[in-house]
Parts: structure tokens; C-alpha cells; sequence
């Protein structure tokens, strides 16, 4: 069948992810507020999921890690599965986590209503192994939403040294590529990378990342915050979002270290992840009293603490790999009407979005003298911030959810066949 005819046909989605909401990762979001998108233009999904438990390894109050359970969130169906529960470290864990995910969410696959589309995201690929054994069982096509290069990832924040299991990794890895019947890569960058790879360009679709508007919308900062924080009067350049390994944060504390001298600014973390403890033991011990740590938030508090911000922060490690990401934050700092201030390996995806809309200004990774001197002309040039931040709104709507949505709906139509 081809797109013509199945545009107005209605479409079983059945989306395989082991974070979903209450979890507030970026890939959690993503697959939630676009499945909302699919709900309201008529169409059926179902998610297989686990207890929410990331990134602490605990699951969150009101759930248990049960065998199977089902509840309605939004008119989507969530299924989820028991699984090996294990905080956000640890190589070893986290991949016993991930096996036992694939593992459950197979079995519950095979008790869920033949789907037109099965669909899987990464960066956990063996949830993509799931996606494509339940395609095989329900004879449907498979889709993989490719939204980390993984495992190469892995080596790239030091979790795991290039060994024989990282290989055998990427060998299935590989493996599921060519057998999906379409690829959706969040950014073009990843769509290269599979192409030198031999995979099929054909078949690779680019749909990148966006945020949920009016979710996400300029408004005054929130009073009580500001109160509770003591931000009153204060600069802050603020990182909303999980503290891990790819984030390289502490080179955030070494920025404000050299900016202890100027009382008006304040650098403010929200948000859980591996890195979180360290980082405020490190801050502690270098009596870094410009530094404030929050605890993560559900995703509806989320515009209320991005308001405080002078400056929205994008960090990323010093590595090749992280030129192909990304990140999700950039698109709600957009939505809210903020500066971005993206500290990242250079002539990656993500600056040249910030660069080419103007949303804000780009420097290289790991370097705090230059982290640290264009914060002080963020703070210092008034024109300058409003500048970018009025360059930022006006390019949020290019990059929303709804287009996103849109977007891998037609990837589907154009895959399905009676």
C-alpha cells in the first residue's frame, strides 16, 4: 500500500522503550509526547515499558516491579514488564538491566494485538532486539528509532575499553539495522555514520528531536523558586537534565571556580544522574558557594525552573562521538524564549542548529577559561542576551514535537503494506 492511500488510515503502534514517563530522560519525553500526538490525530498505541526507576535504580512511588501490569496514560496503553532494577552506573549492571528488559518485553509482546508498526529506540539497543523479534512473531514491519550511536557511546564516556563484547555489540548492532524496514535517526550525523557503515541510505530517515509547544513558552520567573533558591537578583546560567557521564560536568565546577569573585552569578543543576554525587561532593570541596544542586523534577515542573534562567546550559564531553548528538534541551530552552550557551566538541550537530538559528553562542569543550569569560559577557551584555534570546523563540517552531510526530507517522505509512 502505498502513502497516498494510507493517509488517512488509522495505525496500531506498538513502541518498545525501557524509559517512559514518570521518568524524565530525554528519551522518555520523546516517546510520550509524540505517542500524545498519535492519540489525538486517531491513531492506537500501546507502549512495553518497565517500572520507572531511572536513572536512580529505584522505582518510583506508586509502582512496583511487577510482571506485568497495564495502565491508560493520555489514551496510551503501557504495558510493563519486571526487569533487573539497577542504577544509571556501572557497565555491568546496566547491561543485566538491559538483557532482562529484552527478555520480558519479548514475552509481553507476544501477548499484545497484532500492530501494524513495531517500533524500538535506542540508545538501549537491546530494547531494538525486542522491537524486531516481536515484528518477526507478529510478521509486521520493525522500525528502529536510532537515538544514540550505541555502543560506541560507551568507550566515549570511558565506561568500557574497545574490547571483543563491544564488537560482538556492534555486530548486532549492524545486525538489526539491516533487517528493520526503516531507520529513524535523530540526526544527520548518525544517518552518515550508518551509511559508511554499509547500511542502506534508502531506508534511513532523519527526523530530528524537537519540544512540545506551548508546553514549553516564555513566561516571568517563578517567584516562589527564586525565593526558595535565593536567585533573587542573581545571573544563572542553569543545566536542567540528567548528570552523566557524556555531560563531563565537572569542567561546569571548574568555570564557576574561577568565578567565585562575582557574587551575582550562580550556576544551578536540576536534575539525578551517575555524575550527581560526585558533583556535589567536588562542589563542596572546593567551597564553591556559587553552585546550587536540585533534585529532578517531574516533567510538568520543568518550564517553572527553566524561567529562572539568565542562560540555558548544553554540556557535552570532549569527543568525536558527541558531534552526532543532538540534545533535546536546546529545543525547550528555545521553546522558553532562552539563550543557549552549548559547550560542546566542535562543528557538531547541535552547534551548528544553535549557530544557524542564532539561538545562542557555541565554545569548545573542557576549556573554563573561555566557559568562564563568555559567561561574563552573557551576564555583562544585556543586548547580547536579548538578542540571542529573542533569535531563540523565534526558531522554537521549526523544531516542535508536533512536526517531529508527524514526521515518523509518514515514515510509517510509507512502510506499511496490506
Amino acid at each position: 500500500m502505498n502513502t497516498s492511500q494510507n493517509s488517512h488510515r488509522r495505525i496500531h503502534i506498538l513502541f518498545i522503550t525501557e524509559n517512559f514517563p514518570p521518568e524524565r530522560n530525554a528519551s522518555a519525553t520523546r516517546v510520550y509526547e509524540r505517542a500524545c500526538y498519535w492519540i489525538k490525530w486517531g491513531h492506537e498505541v500501546t507502549v512495553i515499558t518497565c517500572a520507572p526507576n531511572f536513572p536512580e535504580g529505584k522505582v518510583y512511588p506508586g509502582y512496583k516491579n511487577r510482571w506485568y501490569q497495564v495502565e491508560q496514560m493520555d489514551g496510551i496503553r503501557v504495558v510493563r514488564v519486571k526487569t533487573f532494577i539497577s542504577a544509571n552506573k556501572g557497565f555491568l549492571l546496566r547491561s543485566l538491566d538491559f538483557v532482562s528488559f529484552m527478555f520480558t518485553s519479548i514475552a509481553a509482546g507476544f501477548f499484545q494485538k497484532k500492530p501494524d508498526i513495531v517500533m524500538a529506540t535506542s540508545p538501549q539497543f537491546f530494547a531494538a532486539v525486542s522491537g524486531w523479534v516481536i515484528s518477526l512473531f507478529k510478521r509486521q514491519p520493525f522500525i528502529f528509532e536510532l537515538g544514540d550511536l550505541w555502543p560506541a557511546s560507551i568507550t566515549a564516556v570511558g565506561a568500557m575499553k574497545d574490547n571483543l563484547t563491544l564488537r560482538i555489540m556492534e555486530k548486532l548492532e549492524l545486525f538489526l539495522y539491516r533487517k528493520s524496514a526503516a531507520i529513524v535517526a535523530l540526526t544527520n550525523a548518525f544517518r552518515e555514520d550508518l551509511i559508511r557503515r554499509g547500511i542502506d541510505k534508502s531506508k534511513i530517515h532523519v527526523v530530528v528531536n524537537g519540544v512540545d509547544l506551548p508546553r514549553y513558552s516564555p513566561r516571568p520567573k517563578d517567584s516562589d523558586l527564586l525565593e526558595e533558591l535565593g536567585l533573587k537578583d542573581k545571573f544563572v546560567i542553569g543545566y536542567i537534565g540528567t548528570h552523566g557521564m557524556a555531560h563531563a560536568l565537572v569542567k561546569v565546577l571548574d568555570a564557576a571556580e574561577l568565578l567565585t569573585t562575582d557574587d551575582e552569578i550562580r550556576f544551578l543543576f536540576v536534575g539525578s544522574g551517575a555524575e550527581k554525587e560526585k558533583l556535589i561532593v567536588e562542589a563542596k570541596k572546593r567551597g564553591l558557594k556559587n553552585v546550587i544542586f536540585y533534585p529532578a523534577q517531574p516533567k510538568e515542573r520543568m518550564p517553572g525552573f527553566l524561567s529562572l534562567l539568565d542562560v540555558a546550559l548544553i554540556h557535552l564531553k570532549n569527543s568525536p562521538v558527541f558531534t552526532t548528538v543532538i540534545p533535546s534541551k536546546i529545543f525547550e530552552a528555545m521553546g522558553m524564549g532562552l539563550p543557549v550557551l552549548l559547550v560542546g566538541p566542535e562543528g557538531g550537530e547541535a552547534s551548528k542548529i544553535v549557530e544557524k538559528d542564532g539561538a545562542g553562542l557555541c565554545i569548545p569543550s573542557e576549556a573554563p577559561e573561555i566557559f568562564a569569560q563568555t559567561v561574563l559577557e552573557l551576564k555583562n551584555n544585556h543586548v547580547l542576551r536579548k538578542r540571542l534570546a529573542s533569535a531563540s523563540y523565534e526558531a522554537a517552531p521549526k523544531h516542535t514535537r508536533e512536526r517531529q510526530a508527524r514526521e515518523v507517522i509518514n515514515v510509517f505509512k510509507g512502510v506499511i503494506t496490506e
